[in-house]
């Protein structure tokens, strides 16, 4: 149970994420959706839950074996045991909810005509396509362990799937035999389409084709009665990095991403129906009690797949809208011209992400262009911001990538970027030690008339093409000289990241930067707001981000609230604030947006006597990111662009068609309102394309 809203202070953090994925899971639910996509959204959802255990619930396991002493001296999550009880109970609440959701979905696949089979309910000619698939496309690469005859626990790799067989002879009881086979699913191989009558498409899943030629895989070894079912564990995420001073970074990544495949398990899931004989005999030979997430389930598994699930079968597709050009670039033949004139903001993903790569593409042909600085989190897998850095260190620019190796799931292509960037003369930073770089930015030198000019960018999101096309980001393209004078200062901090030289980042004067001066800054501007409310002047704070979980900050706003400032938040994912209490003077409205695009930008807006202050940031209110990352923020000065930021929060924040009470209780109730139906994204898409075409039609800047 989860603890009584008159006892708590906060919301757990785990307990609120949940929360959150119970708003995916809504997604998946909601009739008005398109069928493809609410396909997708249990994959998603399936998808969150799997980092999770990855990440929180190890976490939480780990801090429940230091024990309650040694928790209270490090400051650790108050009775984690409690909290994994909260979890455990929480999940299966959710799988039966998601359970019948996908039962449901079925029936309306049927309905297109969209039939997923087993292997069962195969017709003639569908099992010879089966049989012939098997022989050609995957005999080779499934090779089953025989775990009964292997002395060492049986090696279940991480978020890979696997059929748990048992093997019987009918004439023999006593010969049973138990076998492990790894379901070969990558690069989207989970769904084969089978020969189909015309207007039906039938898809059988990988895991099916193997159960239907079993006889086949093991006709040397005379059975006859075969029953396969799937199981799946996850495991500790956590990289453990070597403390020893002689090893590099690099090393330390490289072994702590070996000992991660050896991680703890975290969660073990199976199919209700599987050989219990075979169930015991697993749990034991993998070392697990039933504290440990053992967590039932249908016949499917690894639903994250289902976020691939072939979209040509939908006969109503809800296609996203296609991003368009920032107007100020419409007509313009290069993208620095325009941010050398003037500020400009992208928001994605309504504006195209192209123009970062064409901002990059021309730095790297200017023959003006000396450097590019630049931080990469997570890029995407063929990288057009990669290309356009090695095509400038080919230019002979100077080029310096600092490239998070620490970026979580993301360690192994971050490896392999940084070999191929060195090994195009780029120069790669590797971090700081036991902080994350977080910040999203960029700063381009270049010499006209011995004349120094720099631009560049501070953006919320990662330099990613992929993600562009459906992450909730705002990018500010700047040339202004005290902007970028901090974002060198940044730099400078980076290549020579000892404690001494953490005073580049305290002498930052315009950006707002983490771990120096962000905190402070900001729990300030909420002070100051206190102060103004208690004067009885206006004072309101208007926060966007994705998590929100910070102790000191949740206590300044909380104070805020007490003293009659207007607090208005945004928050798509971790939400700990109490937003309900007799002690607030001004009621906090709270929400979060789960749409087709994931909300991912950080904006915080304060009142400040009429004299707004607006700021976008790469940074969560989470300690974390406040005390142990690298971040920034910039404060929006351009006037125009401050409004047409403003404009985009206060669709968001009368959104009534996806938005979600954020309450004590973690209800997830829909905001519901009178008169028109707002849905923020297409309204945001509206405004923005509208701002274009207006524009576009009047030819100003």
């Amino acid at each position: 149970m989860i603890m009584s809203a008159a006892k708590r202070k906060t919301i757990a953090r785990d307990i609120s994420w949940l929360s959150f994925n119970a708003r995916v899971l809504q997604e998946a639910n909601d009739p008005t959706v398109s069928l493809r996509d609410r396909v997708r959204f249990l994959g998603i959802f399936s998808n969150n839950l799997d980092e999770f255990f990855r990440v929180r619930v190890a976490t939480l396991k780990r801090m429940a074996e230091l024990g309650p002493r040694v928790q209270h001296k490090m400051h650790l999550e108050k009775n984690p045991q409690l909290i994994l009880e909260q979890i455990q109970e929480t999940v299966l609440q959710q799988q039966n909810e998601f359970n019948r959701i996908w039962k449901q979905m079925q029936q309306e696949l049927k309905k297109e005509k969209v039939f997923l089979v087993t292997e069962k309910q195969l017709s003639r000619e569908q099992k010879k396509f089966v049989e012939t698939f098997f022989d050609e496309e995957v005999r080779q690469e499934v090779i089953p362990l025989m775990i009964e005859s292997n002395p060492n626990p049986p090696y279940l790799r991480e978020r890979s799937l696997y059929l748990a067989v048992a093997m019987s002879n009918s004439r023999n009881a006593y010969k049973k035999k138990y076998a492990l086979i790894e379901v070969p699913a990558k690069n989207k191989r989970r769904f084969v389409k089978l020969p189909s009558p015309a207007g039906s498409h039938y898809i059988i899943l990988m895991e099916d084709v193997i159960r239907y030629c079993l006889p086949k895989l093991f006709a040397f070894m005379g059975f006859d009665e075969y029953s396969a079912h799937i199981v799946k564990v996850t495991k500790d995420a956590e990289i453990d990095m070597d403390s020893d001073v002689s090893t590099g970074l690099v090393q330390k990544i490289q072994k702590g991403l070996k000992n991660r495949r050896k991680g703890k398990p975290t969660r073990f899931i199976y199919d209700k129906e599987i050989d219990a004989g075979l169930l015991e005999y697993l749990i034991r030979r993998l070392n697990l009690s039933r504290r440990d997430n053992i967590i039932p389930g249908g016949r499917i598994h690894n639903f994250r797949h289902f976020m691939d699930f072939p979209s040509d079968v939908f006969t109503v597709k809800q296609e996203r809208k296609k991003p368009f050009a920032h107007p100020l670039l419409k007509k313009s033949l290069r993208v620095t011209d325009e941010v050398l004139r003037q500020d400009i903001m992208l928001h994605f993903p309504y504006h195209s992400f192209d123009a970062i790569i064409e901002l990059l593409r021309e730095a790297a042909m200017d023959t003006d262009v000396t450097e590019i600085r630049i931080t990469a989190y997570r890029l995407a897998d063929n990288s057009k911001i990669i290309n356009a850095l090695t095509n400038a260190a080919r230019n002979g620019k100077a080029v310096t990538v600092m490239l998070e190796l620490r970026a979580r799931f993301d360690e192994e292509a971050n490896l392999e970027w940084k070999e191929r960037l060195e090994e195009e003369g780029v120069k790669v930073l590797l971090g700081v030690p036991n902080m994350k770089v977080h910040a999203k930015i960029c700063a381009i030198k270049k010499r006209v008339h011995n004349k120094t000019i720099q631009y560049g960018f501070v953006s919320t999101g990662n330099l990613n093409e992929d993600t562009a096309r459906v992450y909730g980001d705002h990018c500010l393209l700047t040339a202004n000289r005290k902007v970028m004078a901090d974002i060198n200062r940044i730099f400078s901090f980076l290549e020579r990241p000892l404690v001494s030289r953490m005073k580049f980042l305290r002498q930052c004067k315009t950006l707002v930067v983490c771990p120096t001066g962000m905190r402070q800054q900001f729990k300030k501007l909420v002070i100051e707001e206190v102060k103004n409310a208690m004067k009885g002047l206006p004072a309101s704070i208007t926060l966007k981000m994705n998590s929100l979980s910070d102790q000191e900050m949740i206590d300044s706003l909380a104070g805020a609230a007490r003293a009659g400032v207007e607090v208005k938040l945004i928050v798509r994912g971790i939400f700990c604030l109490m937003t309900e209490t007799k002690k607030y003077k001004t009621p906090v409205k709270a929400i979060s947006i789960v749409d087709q695009y994931l909300e991912h930008s950080r904006v915080l807006i304060f009142h400040n006597k009429g004299q707004e202050k607006v700021y976008l940031s790469s940074a969560d209110w989470m300690v974390r990111n406040l005390d142990h990352r690298i971040e920034a923020a910039v404060e929006i000065t351009d006037e125009s662009i401050k409004a047409e930021l403003k404009d985009v929060i206060h669709i968001q924040l009368r959104d009534n068609v996806k938005a979600r009470i954020l309450d004590n209780e973690l209800q997830n109730r829909y905001v519901s309102t009178r008169g028109k139906s707002v849905r923020s994204q297409v309204e945001i898409y509206n405004y923005l394309h509208q701002k274009t075409l207006k524009q576009i039609e009047t030819g100003s800047h």
